[in-house]
């Protein structure tokens, strides 16, 4: 006679208040056989990095050319319209569909030319130095303000969020027991989700599997002088300083608040200790300005657009450029959720959604996880003999 199923775990512990941590926490507790509402344990406060500084940008089908992150993003876009209509995202986080165009930015300042018809009227003629191309449309592009919906998911879940630095995971017998949180002891947990970003490479457990890297990203954010011109395009620049210089591919994303963010420096750095310390390089950000002035006067501060933010923020990568989505070999109920690169805030739900069935049916269904496995990483070191 078949055994029967291990019953779903009935203590939860997401370490990491960014967005996939509040949205595997949304979707634990709204697990439609077995809801399982969470202690969410984060050591500054949600969304405080790269969840609440990034661009928010989602995509039905920019990640088509790999098959496993084809299916990741598709489930996750859908997902996306799903919470918008359940949570009010139009309202609380400025969900909304977008057009997508591509442009190529002049390195000098170039004579006005007639407006191309697929160019916004807030953006400058002369900042099209070729035809916009078209990269995606209100079908098959949309964004979140990404601190919003990570605060809004969180709430949502009902988690319990505590403020305290996870040390360590606590195993008993090859068996998630609890976590060590500074200060305050050993939180008990019949399961564990890890869902730290770069800081996830900090537990012993992950660096014996796989390696999880920051790539130190720089974005501002303006208020232009006339917010209600700007129009929900978002803009995929090419951009040369100077002849013989790098290609720069800068990033802009209005947004629903009258906002304006843009981003587009980023370079490999170690990570500080605290996600609240950390701070743009003055170059970086100064690029960033220049680049805003190019786009459109409306974007220049020395023509009153006001300066809201000067940020950085890390965003977590791994070394074949798949997010690591499972549970972590040879410890059973510590699962791990990292390494999104820059679709973190896309590919959130369908993370979250597809942990949440792995942890409380045992499978994930939403989306096959296999290809996401931190097992793949242990095939990978025995082929090269470590």
């Amino acid at each position: 006679m078949a055994s029967a199923p291990a019953p779903p775990p009935r203590r939860v512990v997401v370490c990491g208040g960014g967005v996939v941590g509040a949205c595997t926490a949304y979707f634990l507790s709204t697990h439609p056989a077995s809801p399982t509402v969470p202690t969410l344990i984060e050591k500054s406060s949600p969304a405080c990095a790269a969840s609440g500084k990034a661009g928010g940008f989602l995509a039905l089908d920019w990640s088509d050319s790999t098959p496993a992150l084809s299916a990741l993003a598709r489930a996750s876009f859908g997902l996306h319209h799903r919470l918008a209509a359940a949570l009010d995202g139009a309202n609380a986080y400025g969900f909304r569909p977008v057009h997508t165009l591509s442009i190529c930015l002049p390195s000098q300042p170039a004579e006005p030319l007639s407006p191309h018809p697929l160019l916004p009227s807030w953006v400058d003629p002369s900042a099209s130095a070729a035809p916009p191309r078209q990269l995606g449309t209100p079908d098959t592009t949309a964004q979140v303000h990404p601190g919003l919906f990570t605060k809004a998911v969180l709430a949502a879940s009902g988690a319990e969020v505590v403020i305290g630095e996870v040390e360590r995971v606590v195993v008993g017998e090859g068996c998630v027991v609890g976590v060590a949180v500074k200060g305050r002891g050993v939180v008990d947990a019949d399961a564990v989700v890890l869902a730290l970003g770069p800081w996830s490479g900090r537990f012993e457990m992950v660096i014996e599997v796989f390696d999880v890297s920051g790539l130190k990203a720089h974005s501002i954010v303006l208020r232009p002088r006339n917010p209600d011109k700007i129009t929900p395009h978002c803009l995929f620049l090419s951009y040369q300083p100077e002849p013989g210089a790098k290609m720069l591919d800068p990033e802009v994303y209005p947004r629903p608040t009258g906002e304006v963010y843009i981003c587009g420096m980023s370079k490999d750095e170690d990570v500080p200790d605290d996600p609240a310390a950390i701070d743009g390089e003055p170059d970086s950000i100064a690029m960033l300005h220049k680049i805003a002035g190019r786009v459109s006067s409306q974007l220049k501060t020395e023509e009153g657009a006001e300066v809201v933010a000067e940020q950085a923020c890390y965003l977590p990568c791994t070394n074949d450029g798949l997010p690591v989505i499972g549970e972590m070999p040879g410890v059973k109920g510590c699962y791990v959720a990292t390494g999104h690169s820059c679709w973190g805030i896309l590919n959130a739900p369908a993370t979250g959604a597809a942990l949440a069935e792995l942890i409380l049916d045992g499978q994930a269904k939403i989306v096959d996880l296999v290809p996401f496995s931190p097992a793949r990483f242990l095939k990978k070191k025995s082929r090269r003999g470590v």
